[in-house]
C-alpha cells in the first residue's frame, strides 16, 4: 500500500491539492445519479436506434414540457423536431426565408440554453464542458455560463449572438447546443444484447455506441456468431452470410466491410437453383428479380455449408451433447426422409448428391478452399475486426450495474427451479459459474484466431445454439426443418424452463442471490419479444423482471404491436417506456411521428438517488478515503 500512496502523492504533491480533491468528489457524491437506458435486440436497425438516441426515448420532449409549461404542444412539437434533427428541419424548412429561419432560430437559441441548464443542472459543469464541441465550446460556455444575464452583459451576450450570425455559424452554433441536449439526455447506455441480426446496419449502429462514453454491452446470441466469425469459426462464418443472404443483407458484408463474396456466389450459381423456401425476406425493399435468384442460391450455399461444418463440429464436440441437432445424422438418403423425435417426414429441394453420405461432414476441396479464403477476407476486414474488438472491450455475457442483473437470453434451468447443470471440460457448471465460464473461453478465442476448430472456438456455436447456452435459451434449432420439411410440427423449438419460471418473484429473488444482489434488485433480459398486442406485460415477478425487447426490427413488430422498449433509470426510479414504429425522418419533420406508445412506472424511490448511492459512487467515496488518508499521513509519504 505505500507504494500506492507514494504514486497517489505524485498524482496531489501538495495538501492543498488533496483538500480540492476531497471537496471535488464529496461534492460529486451529493450529485442526483445520472440517467440511464436500458435497450436491447437493436437487430441492424440504425435508423429507429438513432431516432431513439436522438429523442432520448421520449424523455426529451418530457423535459421540455416540464421546463416550458407555458408553451403550447405545437411549439413543443416544433422543438423537439429541431432537436432531434436539427440539421435535417433547418435544411428543409423550405416555407420559411432565410431572414424568417435566421429569426425563428435566433429565437429558439434562448429555448435551447435554457433546457441545457435544466437537463444538465444535476451534472458537474466540468461533465457538461467535456460534452462541447471544440470549435464551439467556448462561445456555448460563455452562453450558459450565467443563470440569468444581468445588465451589465446584456450587450455581451448580443455581441455574441450579433457575430455568431454574421459570420453565418447560427445554424452550426443552433445544432451544437441541439447535439448537446441530446448527449445530456443519456448519461449511461446499457445495450442487452443483438446488434446484430436481420437489419441492414448494425455497422452504424456499432459507429455510434463507439461514441458513448459511457456504454456497456451484454452480448446476444446473433452478436456471437460475427464476434465467433473473426475469432476464426468457419460454421459461424456461414450462418452469418446465410441470415445476410436471407434478409437483403449483403451490403452490410460486401460494400461496408469490404469483403468479396464472388467466389461464394459463383459456387451457389453451379450447385444450386432458386427454390421458393429460400426466397429472401426483403421487409418491403424492391430488388431486381436476378437480385432475387442471386441472393436465393446463396442463401442455399451458405446453408449447405454450414450443415456440413454443423456435423464436423458435433462430432468433434460430443461433450456439447447435439447428436439430436445433427440434421445429416438423422437423414436417410435412399428414401430421402430425416428422423425428427420418432417420426420420419419426407425431405424436399435438398441437394443429397452434393453430400458424401459416407462421411457427411466432408467438404469437397473446393468447398474447403472457399471457406478458407471467405474466413481470411472476414478476419482480415479492418472495420469488422475494429467493431468485434469494441464488443470485446465494452461486451460481457452478463453485466451488474447499481443492484440491476442484465444479460440477453436466460440462466439455463430445470422446470423445478434447479439451475441446469452443463458439463463442459470435466467440469459441472450452472448459474453464474457456467455465464463465467462461457466468457472465459470466447475471450480466449479471440485471442487465437488462426486457431478454427478448438474448444473455446467451436464453443462460438454452442452458444448460438447448444442446449445449455444462456444466449439461445432452446432445446434445440430446427433451420434445417424449417428449410427443407414441410410439416410445421418439426419447425417448433422448445423454450428452456426458465421462461416460464422467471414470472415467479421467488425465482428472480433465486436468480439475483446467485450472483450475490439482494431482493431489492432487478434483472434486465432481453432476446424473446414481449406480445404486447396479445396482453403479455412486460414487468414480471412482482417487478423484479423486466423484459425490454419490444420487437425493434419491423420483422417482430406484427406479433408484439410496439417498436421496442426503453428502461429508463434515473434519480426518480425506474419506467419502462414502449414505442411506436419509427417510420422516416421525413415524418418527424412533420410532426407525424409520436416515440411513444405507452408509459409504465417500474419503481419509484422515497428521494431522489444520489450519485454517492451508486455503483461509482461507492468508488468515488473509497478514493475519498484514500485521498483523507494520504492527507492525515502526508509527511510519512
Amino acid at each position: 500500500m505505500s507504494k500506492y500512496y507514494r504514486l497517489l502523492k505524485e498524482k496531489f504533491p501538495t495538501k492543498s491539492s488533496l483538500i480540492t480533491e476531497m471537496i471535488n468528489l464529496e461534492a460529486i457524491c451529493h450529485l442526483p445519479k445520472g440517467t440511464e437506458h436500458f435497450l436491447s435486440d437493436l437487430h441492424g436497425e440504425y435508423d429507429a436506434f438513432d431516432y431513439l438516441l436522438r429523442n432520448g426515448s421520449g424523455s426529451i420532449k418530457k423535459k421540455l414540457q416540464e421546463c416550458f409549461p407555458e408553451k403550447d404542444l405545437a411549439t413543443i412539437d416544433l422543438l423537439c423536431q429541431y432537436i432531434y434533427y436539427p440539421a435535417e428541419k433547418i435544411k428543409t424548412n423550405s416555407l420559411l426565408s432565410k431572414q424568417e429561419l435566421q429569426e425563428e432560430l435566433t429565437g429558439f437559441l434562448p429555448d435551447l440554453l435554457q433546457l441545457v441548464k435544466y437537463i444538465g443542472g444535476k451534472y458537474t459543469r466540468s461533465k457538461v464542458r467535456k460534452l462541447l464541441p471544440k470549435d464551439y465550446a467556448y462561445i456555448m460556455e460563455e452562453l450558459l455560463t450565467e443563470g440569468q444575464p444581468d445588465k451589465n452583459k446584456e450587450s455581451y451576450y448580443s455581441a455574441i449572438i450579433s457575430k455568431v450570425v454574421e459570420l453565418n455559424q447560427l445554424e452550426n452554433l443552433f445544432i451544437a447546443f441541439a447535439t448537446l441536449i441530446q448527449h445530456l439526455a443519456i448519461d449511461h447506455l446499457h445495450v442487452v444484447g443483438d446488434i446484430f441480426d436481420r437489419g441492414k446496419s448494425p455497422d452504424l449502429i456499432l459507429d455510434r455506441l463507439m461514441t458513448f462514453q459511457h456504454i456497456d454491452i451484454q452480448w446476444g446470441n446473433h452478436d456471437m456468431t460475427w464476434m465467433g466469425t473473426v475469432s476464426g469459426s468457419m460454421i459461424c462464418m456461414a450462418n452469418v452470410i446465410r441470415i445476410a443472404a436471407r434478409y437483403n443483407s449483403i451490403e452490410l458484408i460486401e460494400d461496408r466491410y469490404g469483403i468479396n463474396l464472388r467466389r461464394l456466389i459463383d459456387y451457389s450459381q453451379i450447385y444450386f437453383t432458386p427454390k421458393a423456401v429460400f426466397r429472401p425476406i426483403l421487409d418491403g425493399d424492391v430488388i431486381s428479380d436476378q437480385s432475387e435468384q442471386v441472393l436465393n442460391c446463396l442463401q442455399q450455399a451458405a446453408a449447405f455449408l454450414q450443415f456440413k461444418l454443423e456435423h464436423q463440429l458435433i462430432h468433434r464436440r460430443p461433450e456439447f451433447d447435439m447428436t439430436a441437432s445433427s440434421p445429416l445424422d438423422r437423414i436417410e438418403p435412399d428414401c430421402e426422409e430425416m428422423r425428427v423425435g420418432e417420426k420420419k417426414y419426407p425431405v424436399t429441394d435438398f441437394p443429397f448428391d452434393l453430400v458424401d453420405w459416407e462421411n457427411p461432414g466432408k467438404l469437397t476441396e473446393e468447398e474447403k478452399e472457399l471457406l478458407e479464403d471467405l474466413l481470411v477476407r472476414f478476419q482480415q476486414s479492418d472495420r469488422l475486426r475494429q467493431q468485434i474488438d469494441f464488443l470485446f472491450s465494452q461486451g460481457a455475457i452478463y453485466h451488474i450495474s447499481n443492484n440491476h442483473l442484465l444479460y440477453h437470453g436466460c440462466i439455463p434451468m430445470h422446470s423445478n427451479g434447479d439451475f441446469k447443470s452443463i458439463c463442459l471440460e470435466d467440469r459441472f457448471l450452472s448459474g453464474k459459474s457456467l455465464m463465467d465460464f462461457y466468457e472465459e473461453k470466447v475471450r480466449q478465442a479471440y485471442q487465437q484466431p488462426q486457431v478454427h476448430d478448438d474448444f473455446a472456438t467451436d464453443l462460438f456455436w454452442y452458444l448460438w445454439c447448444g442446449e445449455g447456452s444462456s444466449l439461445f435459451g432452446k432445446q434445440r434449432m430446427t433451420t434445417f426443418e424449417r428449410y427443407y420439411i414441410a410439416d410445421k410440427e418439426t419447425h417448433k423449438e422448445k423454450k428452456n424452463p426458465y421462461y416460464q419460471l422467471r414470472e415467479k418473484e421467488d425465482i428472480c429473488n433465486r436468480l439475483l442471490a446467485e450472483f450475490s444482489l439482494d431482493k431489492t434488485g432487478h434483472i434486465v433480459n432481453g432476446h424473446t419479444p414481449v406480445q404486447e398486442k396479445s396482453g403479455e406485460i412486460p414487468i414480471k415477478a412482482g417487478g423484479k423482471m423486466i423484459i425490454i425487447d419490444g420487437g425493434l426490427a419491423k420483422g417482430y413488430q406484427k406479433k408484439t404491436g410496439i417498436a421496442g422498449y426503453t428502461l429508463i433509470s434515473n434519480s426518480y426510479g425506474l419506467e419502462l417506456v414502449a414505442h411506436n414504429p419509427f417510420s422516416s425522418v421525413e415524418a418527424v419533420l412533420k410532426g407525424e411521428c409520436d416515440i411513444i406508445f405507452i408509459k409504465r412506472l417500474v419503481e419509484e424511490v422515497a428521494e431522489r438517488t444520489l450519485v454517492k448511492q451508486t455503483d461509482n459512487g461507492k468508488e468515488l467515496l473509497k478514493e475519498i478515503e484514500d485521498l483523507q488518508y494520504l492527507y492525515q499521513h502526508f509527511d510519512d509519504y
